[in-house]
């Protein structure tokens, strides 16, 4: 946590008329946390968002502005030139005349969308490394074919190239390279609002919003979210499923920054929009490039247990779990959640059993986590906290498991 952030946190706390004590009893944190949180040690999201509510301030009102931390390391290192070719695709130096990009064949449309549609399919099996290769030759060659082609064609091209960029924008985001993938979804929105096609622009939103979630901006992430719902706002009994499974997202992305920032009443109504978009639905939809995720009512039920742990009701999480439309039987019905969304679940379930000290329950779901998704699993910071917890409180001698899953999400025992 930054020094910044930590003289906040003690400023709003004086002005509240606490002590450390009192800001642990009305935060329902430890002592031993606040201390850390005024001393610029590193604190879950959860736990900001504690503090925040004590405080009777927004998450947003803790943050600072300061000099970045020096990052510089072998992982960084590795990073940078691993994404070389990629960020050369995405974006070309910048002169005084034209972008000096490195000139591509170019591919009809149906070609690109094509190569979009094997490239997402790549994303949702966690082959990063996949991915990443296939995404330079896309951007160059539906860069090319763009500038080449002429009217009704264009415009084809056009539309191709922001689905090319979507799809670089959300690999971006998850592998955390946040300013490349700022800069991809922001183009892709640009592009398909001029090509006329809102529906993908309002995909790229949802693309946006998580963006901005996981840059801590929650502020811009729920305004953006709630207003680009409000814009597409479909009517019910004529709206596609692809509509109404987009304007969920949205709803869902107001609600999750909104949860982060401290606003419970914007993010309850939220919850419900999501809910009723759900409903609507019967059952979780997928149905790419229409819609770029899978969205129903089992996605809506999972992010209000996804609150439950944010306010640390873990108890709730762990009982609520595998109940309704995330039971087993109702899976039958309506469908599973997508493989990202479950992962992102059963994460919340392993950081409900750590935090009641039940360490082997907690270790079952990183293990079957890592046997589902193992590359996935290695980008999750959440992962890497759980496992920490364990290292930290657990009070017998660590399992054979235990030091291979620490050893795997590189933290030192």
């Amino acid at each position: 946590m930054s020094t910044g952030l930590a003289d906040n946190v003690r400023r709003f706390r004086r002005a509240a008329g606490l002590s450390q004590e009192g800001l642990a009893e009305e935060s329902r944190l430890s002592l031993s946390t606040v201390r850390k949180a005024e001393q610029g040690g590193e604190l879950s999201m959860a736990s900001l968002a504690a503090l925040a509510r004590a405080l009777g301030v927004s998450t947003s009102d803790l943050f600072a502005s300061e000099a970045p931390r020096p990052t510089i390391g072998a992982v960084d290192e590795a990073n940078r030139r691993s994404l070389a070719e990629l960020r050369r695709a995405l974006m070309p130096p910048v002169g005084l005349s034209a972008p000096l990009s490195e000139p591509g064949e170019a591919r009809e449309p149906r070609a690109v969308l094509q190569g979009v549609q094997v490239g997402h399919a790549l994303y949702q099996a966690d082959r990063y490394t996949s991915v990443a290769r296939a995404l330079p030759s896309l951007l160059q060659s539906s860069e090319a074919a763009v500038a080449i082609l002429e009217g009704t064609e264009q415009r084809q091209a056009t539309i191709a190239r922001a689905h090319a960029l979507l799809l670089t924008g959300k690999y971006l985001t998850q592998v955390r390279q946040y300013d490349m993938a700022y800069f991809a979804l922001a183009e892709a929105i640009r592009l398909a609002r001029e090509a006329g096609q809102t529906q993908l622009a309002a995909t790229g939103v949802v693309g946006m919003g998580w963006l901005l979630l996981r840059q801590d901006r929650f502020e811009e992430s729920e305004q953006l979210a709630a207003k680009t719902a409000e814009a597409i706002e479909p009517r019910i009994s004529r709206a596609t499923p692809a509509e109404l499974a987009v304007w969920g997202e949205l709803w869902l992305r107001v609600a999750a920054a909104a949860r982060r920032n401290n606003r419970q009443d914007v993010a309850d109504h939220a919850r419900r929009m999501a809910a009723t978009a759900g409903g609507a639905l019967g059952r979780e939809h997928t149905e790419f490039p229409f819609h770029w995720s899978a969205f129903g009512p089992a996605t809506a039920k999972a992010k209000t247990i996804e609150d439950l742990a944010l306010i640390g009701d873990y108890r709730g999480v762990l009982r609520r779990a595998d109940d309704g439309p995330l039971s087993p039987e109702a899976a039958k019905n309506i469908g599973r959640l997508s493989p990202n969304n479950w992962n992102r679940h059963r994460l919340d379930v392993a950081s409900a059993y750590v935090s009641l000290g039940s360490h082997q329950d907690a270790m079952d779901e990183l293990i079957s986590l890592r046997e589902a998704a193992d590359v996935w699993l290695t980008h999750q910071p959440m992962a890497r906290r759980v496992m920490a917890d364990i290292l930290r409180t657990r009070k017998r001698t660590l399992t054979a498991d235990m030091r291979q899953m620490a050893a795997q999400l590189g933290i030192a025992g």
